[in-house]
């Protein structure tokens, strides 16, 4: 008889939908059939200038490749201390601000402990609660993307095994902001809020000072998006000392690895020439937003991140992708509850934003 591995897989597992990823330049030249320089890549919100002419430099001189990394990330912690003006001790360093998600999870849910989600928004939330048995209970955003405040408040109340609230600001994927006041509201709720700010460097100052005058916040951050450094994977979270104390027992022991921290390090200490790049990306996102407004089937939103949602009317979203991709121009295609008919544009370089309002004024 032949042995049946797929009754010892987990049920739950089994049954979960695959997260489908955006796929990078080596592997859709080969799908698009042309050279990964004709691509104008606008579907993953990566930062179009990459890091700084100085990590090549500080990756080159490296030495210790061979060794393992620090399992402290130390190296990494006391540069981001400085940049925070943030104890060392509040501060945890990761492979992507994914993997503080899942650790997150691991930490705070048993089987049927709900985590609270306000869609649409990043997909790793409900993704890591399917992961680690939790139970999802969506809050969907009002029509405008803002949260719904009373309706988390009841969610909460009628949860009585709720343990985490996920929220985003600038949220994905409409860049939408979350206001001081209804993060206070948040805050006096019997959970623990999670604050996820991968963008928030194209707004402006986030929160993670409020970490140390809340105990139940959690700010996330990622080198991916302002910092360029999406390929190699690193993140950190700023948390109340008493949630890192246990985070710490679960953690991977080398979860950073040396080009990684390498990388992030020398983005510090080079935040200025960043930042100037971040100020491009901020300008650029202001004049696609004025330029997609002159598109009749278009409804843009405003947006304080890297990228800008749009409503397609009287016309297929998906047929626009299609039709886009054609042209070697790819963006984010959403068919789903709050985003039916919706594409999300990264923001790229003026040549990129040119090319794509030239396919645009040839689609229909």
């Amino acid at each position: 008889m032949r042995f049946d591995l797929t009754k010892l897989i987990r049920p739950d597992i089994a049954a979960m939908e695959t997260y489908i990823p955006i796929l990078p330049f080596d592997v859709l030249s080969k799908q698009l059939d042309c050279p990964p320089e004709e691509i104008v890549k606008l579907d993953a919100n990566e930062n179009p200038y990459g890091p700084s002419p100085r990590i090549y430099e500080a990756l080159a001189s490296e030495h210790y490749y061979h060794i393992y990394p620090d399992p402290a990330n130390d190296l990494l912690r006391d540069a981001l201390s400085r940049f925070l003006s943030i104890d060392k001790s509040n501060i945890i360093a990761a492979h992507g601000a994914d993997e503080l998600i899942d650790l997150i999870m691991r930490l705070f849910i048993q089987p049927g402990d709900a985590v609270i989600d306000c869609p649409p928004t990043f997909g790793m939330y409900s993704f890591d609660t399917g992961l680690n048995s939790g139970h999802l209970t969506n809050v969907s955003r009002r029509s405008d993307f803002s949260i719904d405040v009373d309706a988390l408040e009841t969610a909460v109340a009628n949860s009585p095994r709720a343990k985490l609230l996920f929220v985003t600001s600038p949220n994905n994927p409409d860049g939408g902001l979350l206001s001081d006041s209804d993060l206070h509201c948040l805050l006096n709720l019997p959970v623990v809020v999670i604050l996820d700010e991968a963008y928030v460097e194209f707004h402006g100052t986030g929160r993670e000072k409020w970490v140390t005058e809340h105990e139940n916040l959690i700010v996330l951050r990622t080198f991916s998006k302002w910092a360029g450094l999406a390929g190699l994977r690193v993140g950190y979270g700023v948390f109340p000392e008493e949630i890192i104390s246990h985070l710490l027992k679960i953690k991977q022991p080398y979860n950073v690895n040396v080009a990684g921290t390498v990388a992030a390090s020398t983005s510090l200490h080079d935040a200025p020439y960043l930042m100037g790049n971040v100020a491009k990306i901020v300008e650029e996102r202001e004049r696609l937003y004025q330029e997609l407004t002159q598109f009749s089937f278009l409804r843009p939103y405003p947006s304080h991140a890297n990228f800008i949602l749009c409503r397609v009317v009287e016309h297929d979203a998906r047929k626009l992708k299609l039709h886009l991709e054609e042209r070697r121009i790819l963006v984010r295609y959403f068919s789903k509850p709050g985003l039916t008919n919706h594409i999300r544009i990264s923001i790229g370089r003026p040549e990129e934003t040119d090319a794509l309002l030239a396919a645009l004024q040839n689609l229909w």
